[in-house]
C-alpha cells in the first residue's frame, strides 16, 4: 500500500519504499547522482509557494528527491526552506560533500546528521582533492562522523554503483553529547528530532508550526558544530604537497580583469564563430533549406493537397505561409534546433568546467556600476538559453533590490538562445560594423537602464560571496547529455506556442485580422521605425515567443539599416508569453505591468531613434555616427547618475555626522 509524507509537498512513496533525498552545498555534483539513480524517470514540480523546482524519480520501490543546493537548513532563503522541509520528510540522506571544499561541506553534513535521519555520505570529486596534494583518510571520517563514507567521482561514474548499493546501509551519525540532551527534553514536546533541533536553532517556521518561541541557542550550536568540523577536518585531512597545478594557475588568470578579459572576450568570439558562422550558416542552411524548405514542406503541401485545397481556409491554416503544419515545423526544427543546441552546448562547457562562476567573479566591480553583484551574470547568462528560466534563477541574488533590476534587465535586453540564434544568423551577412551597432545599442540600453534604476531605487546592491569549484576539463559525455536534455526541454515548451502561433497568425491572416493589426501598427513601423508594413507581424508572433518574432523576420527583404532597426527592436521587445507569466509570478501585478510595459516604450523608443538617426545622416558614414551617438548620449545619462549618486552619499555622509 502507497504512504505519503506530506511536510511541503505531496509524493507518492510505493509501499516497502523510502524517500530518499539528495542534499548537498552548491556545486558538490548533486545532479549527476540524481541522474544516475533516477534515470530517465523524472518528475519536476515547483515546490508550494515558491518558483524553485524540486525533481523526483523513482530507483526501485524507492523514490530520489533532490533539493537546491545550500550551506545551512533554516529559513535565511527559499532555498534552505525547501532543503529543510523535504529533509525533515525523508527516511534516508544522500549527503553529497565536495572533497576538496571538505571544511564547508562538513558543516551542512553535522546539521543533518543533529537532525537524526539516517545518512551515507558521498564524498565527491576525490580525484581533485588528490590532484590539489589532498589525501583523506575515508575509514577515519566515518567513523568520527558515525555514518557509512563512500569516495566518488561523479563525472566518472566512480563510486556511484556502491552508493546505490549501500543506501540501505544509511544509520544516524555522531550527535554532542549536551546537544541530544537538549533534543531529548525538546523532543518530548514535538516529536520530531528534526524540527526539535531547527527550534532550538531558532526556527521562526519550524517554531511557528509548534506554537513555540523560537529558541535562541542558534549561536551557541553553530560555533561546537563549527569547532566539531575544524576537528573532524583537522584529524582526517593531510596536505600530501602544496604544488599549484596547471588548472590551478589557469582558474586564478580567468578572474583579473587584465587576463580574465581577454580570456572571456577569446570565449566569446569563439561562441561567436561557431553558433553565429558555422551553425547559423551551414548547419541551419541544411536543415532549414535544404531538408525541410526543399523535402519537408513540398511533401507536406502534396500530402495535404490531396484532401484539402491549398488556397482554402483550412489550407491556408494548415500549409499556407504561417502554416501550422509548414512553418512551425520549419522554424522550430530546421532553424531554432541547431542554433538552440549549438548555444546550451557553450553552456554546458562553460558551467561543466568550472569557467561560470569565474566570470562573475569577474565582472562584479562592473556590475555593481547597476545595482547588482557579480552573482547576477549567472541569470544573466542563464537568460541565453532561457529568460523564463533566469527570471527564476534571480531569487540567488541577495536584495528585493537586485532582483528588481536583473528581472526587468532580462526582460529588455536578452535575448533566449533561439532568438539569438536567429539574430546571429541574420547579423552575420551583414558585416562587423553593423554587428557592432547592434550590439552597442542593446548593451548600452542594459547600463544606462541599469544605471537609472541603480539610482532611482534605495538600497545598495550586496557583497559577492560565490565558491569557485576546481578548474576541470569538461567531460564531453557529461556536456552532450545535458545540451540533448536542455533542447529537448526547449523543443518540448516551444512547439506547442509555436503551433499556436502560428494558427493565430494564420487565422488572422485569412480574416483579415492580420492587414487591420499592420495597418494599426503602421505609423511606428513604417513611419517610426522605416520598416516594411509586414515587419508587424514579427511583433505580434514575438508576444507568442521572442523568437517566433526574430524568425518573422529572418523571411522577409530588408536592407542592411532597416534589418539592425528591426533586431534591436525585437530583442528590446516584450518577452515571450512563459517569461511574461513568470513576470507577474515573481513581482506584484502593478510592478509587472510597469516592467512589461515599459519595455514596449523602451524598444519602440531606441529603434525608432537609430532608423531616424539613419535617415537624418544618409548613407555616407552613418553606422559609425549612429554607435558614436548612442555611445556618446549613454555615457553622458551614466555621469550624471554617478555624479547624483555621490552628491547623495555626500549628503547622507553628513546628515550622519548632524546626528552624532
Amino acid at each position: 500500500m502507497a504512504h505519503c509524507h506530506n511536510v511541503g509537498m505531496h509524493i507518492e512513496v510505493p509501499g516497502g519504499g523510502k524517500k530518499v533525498v539528495l542534499v548537498g552545498n552548491p556545486n558538490a555534483g548533486k545532479s549527476v547522482f540524481f541522474n544516475y539513480l533516477t534515470g530517465m524517470y523524472v518528475d519536476v514540480s515547483n515546490y508550494p509557494g515558491t518558483t524553485l523546482e524540486i525533481s523526483h524519480g523513482r530507483m526501485g520501490k524507492n523514490v530520489i528527491v533532490d533539493t537546491p543546493g545550500v550551506y545551512g537548513i533554516s529559513s535565511f532563503n527559499d532555498e534552505e526552506k525547501v532543503a529543510r522541509d523535504v529533509i525533515l520528510a525523508a527516511d534516508t540522506v544522500i549527503n553529497v560533500v565536495n572533497a576538496v571544499q571538505l571544511e564547508r561541506d562538513l558543516f551542512l553534513t553535522q546539521q543533518v546528521i543533529d537532525t537524526g535521519v539516517p545518512v551515507i555520505v558521498a564524498l565527491n570529486m576525490i580525484d581533485e582533492a588528490e590532484k590539489q596534494g589532498v589525501e583523506i583518510d575515508i575509514d577515519l571520517l566515518s567513523e568520527l562522523l558515525g555514518v557509512p563514507v563512500i569516495p566518488t567521482v561523479a563525472v566518472k561514474k566512480k563510486g556511484l554503483e556502491e552508493v546505490k548499493n549501500n543506501i540501505s546501509q544509511a544509520r544516524p551519525g555522531w550527535i554532542d553529547p549536551e546537544l541530544r540532551r537538549q533534543l531529548g527534553t525538546m523532543l518530548n514536546r514535538v516529536g520530531s528530532q528534526g524540527e526539535a533541533l531547527l527550534i532550538l536553532e531558532g526556527d521562526p517556521a519550524v517554531s511557528e508550526r509548534h506554537g513555540l518561541k523560537p529558541g535562541d541557542r542558534r549561536e551557541e550550536i553553530y560555533k561546537k558544530r563549527r569547532e566539531r568540523v575544524n576537528d573532524v577536518v583537522k584529524r582526517v585531512m593531510k596536505e600530501t604537497s602544496s604544488s599549484t597545478g596547471l588548472a590551478e594557475s589557469l582558474g586564478r588568470l580567468m578572474i583579473r580583469p587584465a587576463t580574465g578579459i581577454p580570456i572571456l572576450a577569446l570565449a566569446l568570439y569563439v561562441m561567436f564563430k561557431v553558433i553565429g558562422v558555422f551553425v547559423a550558416g551551414t548547419v541551419v542552411g541544411i536543415t532549414e533549406e535544404s531538408i525541410m524548405l526543399g523535402i519537408y514542406e513540398p511533401a507536406v503541401r502534396g500530402l495535404v493537397g490531396q484532401f484539402v485545397s491549398e488556397d482554402s481556409v483550412l489550407g491556408t491554416i494548415l500549409t499556407g505561409e504561417f502554416g501550422v503544419l509548414t512553418m512551425t515545423f520549419t522554424y522550430t526544427l530546421g532553424l531554432l534546433m541547431p542554433l538552440v543546441a549549438g548555444f546550451y552546448f557553450f553552456l554546458s562547457l562553460f558551467e561543466d568546467s568550472g569557467y561560470l562562476p569565474r566570470i562573475a567573479t569577474l565582472v562584479d566591480r562592473v556590475l555593481s556600476g547597476i545595482g547588482l553583484n557579480g552573482r547576477a551574470i549567472i541569470p544573466l547568462i542563464l537568460g541565453f538559453g532561457c529568460v523564463t528560466m533566469a527570471t527564476i534563477v534571480t531569487r540567488l541574488l541577495g536584495s528585493e533590490r537586485e532582483r528588481r533590476i536583473a528581472i526587468f534587465l532580462l526582460g529588455l535586453t536578452i535575448p533566449c538562445s533561439a532568438q539569438l540564434g536567429v539574430i546571429l544568423g541574420l547579423l552575420a551577412p551583414l558585416g562587423t560594423q553593423y554587428i557592432i551597432l547592434y550590439s552597442v545599442a542593446v548593451f548600452s540600453v542594459l547600463v544606462v537602464v541599469g544605471t537609472l534604476m541603480h539610482t532611482a531605487l534605495s538600497g545598495k546592491s550586496t557583497d559577492l560571496l560565490i565558491d569557485l569549484p576546481p578548474l576541470r576539463l569538461p567531460r564531453i559525455d557529461n556536456v552532450i547529455k545535458k545540451t540533448a536534455t536542455k533542447s529537448y526541454q526547449f523543443l518540448k515548451e516551444a512547439f506547442p506556442l509555436f503551433a499556436l502561433g502560428s494558427f493565430l497568425i494564420s487565422v488572422f491572416q485569412v480574416t483579415g485580422i492580420l492587414e487591420v493589426l499592420q495597418n494599426l501598427l503602421a505609423p511606428l513601423t513604417v513611419g517610426w521605425l522605416q520598416l516594411p508594413a509586414e515587419a508587424s507581424t514579427a511583433f505580434i508572433m514575438g508576444i507568442v515567443r521572442r523568437d517566433f518574432g526574430a524568425a518573422g523576420l529572418a523571411g522577409m527583404s530588408m536592407g542592411a539599416m532597416e534589418t539592425v532597426v528591426a533586431l534591436i527592436t525585437i530583442t528590446l521587445f516584450v518577452p515571450c508569453i512563459a517569461s511574461i507569466l513568470v513576470l507577474f509570478k515573481e513581482r506584484s501585478k502593478f510592478e509587472a505591468a510597469l516592467m512589461w510595459c515599459g519595455s514596449w516604450v523602451i524598444a519602440f523608443l531606441v529603434g525608432g531613434m537609430v532608423a531616424q538617426l539613419s535617415d537624418i545622416l544618409g548613407q555616407n558614414h552613418r553606422v559609425s555616427l549612429i554607435t558614436a551617438a548612442i555611445i556618446a548620449v549613454s555615457v553622458l545619462i551614466i555621469i550624471g547618475c554617478r555624479v547624483l549618486n555621490r552628491n547623495r552619499s555626500v549628503k547622507n555622509r553628513s546628515a550622519a555626522v548632524v546626528n552624532k
